[in-house]
């Protein structure tokens, strides 16, 4: 790969979706390597023209889904959901006593895990009075490929073990294969997967009370990052709970969240 076919394809990225990889040029060839040779293209440039030729928009996203990592597994980061059991849910249960509507965006779902633990953390926490409050999770990524294997619900013996006896019992169902366990149907109804590039107009209807940004903002520059937590903190509730991967932080001249510890802010109540 040429600089110039390097310089093409970051700013590619960093203008369409906000993705900086200007210092990861070794990990952008390694991925894109072989799906070139395989794919018949003469060299970079010759794909890229295929890329912003293609009108059906197929090559842009499956060149996005090679080069976005999506690494996650089920009880990441734990800390957070025993936070969000153990204080957010507590305040928001009363909080929502009479409407009993809840608003819970996972922004970077990739393959699941994540919506899916939080849609088992909302049903054991509410238990009996779960059927009388809508909390269903809004789960989006930029990865169509991930959004398949997160719609399908499907892992393996050794991608569940971190979960606790108890959810694998309530929450999955074995294949044939006895090694496979599927999502339930009880909990695939509670998470809807849709394909999001974060650096778009939210389309938010209402205000987001929860919101898990994890471990999506190694991607950005200083800006985009800034220009994204402002977008972020406009569609929060007051009083809403803001999560960030646990490597990841939030310059203190970017939005007036309130930190809460290292990884958990909140929107100030009263704030608009």
């Amino acid at each position: 790969m040429t600089e110039e076919e390097f310089f093409r394809i970051y700013t590619f990225l960093k203008n369409r979706y906000g993705i900086d990889m200007s210092r990861k040029k070794e990990i952008m060839t390694g991925r894109l390597e072989n799906y070139i040779r395989t794919g018949g293209f003469k060299n970079y440039n010759e794909y890229m023209n295929e890329v912003e030729r293609d009108a059906s928009g197929k090559l842009e996203k499956e060149l996005v889904n090679i080069l976005t990592t999506n690494h996650t597994f089920f009880m990441r980061e734990f800390e957070h959901f025993d936070y969000l059991r153990q204080v957010v849910l507590p305040y928001l249960r009363q909080k929502e006593a009479k409407k009993h509507d809840l608003c819970i965006w996972s922004g970077a779902s990739s393959t699941g895990e994540e919506p899916y633990m939080l849609a088992m953390l909302l049903m054991d926490f509410f238990g009996l009075e779960h059927t009388r409050w809508d909390t269903k999770v809004l789960a989006t990524d930029i990865s169509t490929e991930v959004l398949r294997q997160a719609v399908a619900g499907v892992y393996s013996r050794e991608q569940i073990a971190p979960l606790p006896e108890s959810w694998k019992r309530r929450f999955l169902r074995a294949s044939s294969d006895g090694e496979h366990f599927e999502v339930t149907r009880e909990v695939k109804k509670e998470v809807i997967f849709r394909q999001f590039n974060l650096m778009e107009p939210f389309p938010f209807k209402r205000k987001m009370h929860v919101v898990f940004l994890r471990n999506v903002m190694i991607y950005f520059d200083y800006k985009t990052r800034k220009e994204l937590i402002q977008k972020v903190y406009d569609v929060m509730e007051p009083g809403g709970y803001l999560f960030i991967g646990r490597t990841e932080t939030l310059e203190r001249d970017a939005v007036p969240f309130q930190l809460i510890q290292p990884s958990i802010f909140r929107k100030q109540e009263g704030k608009m």
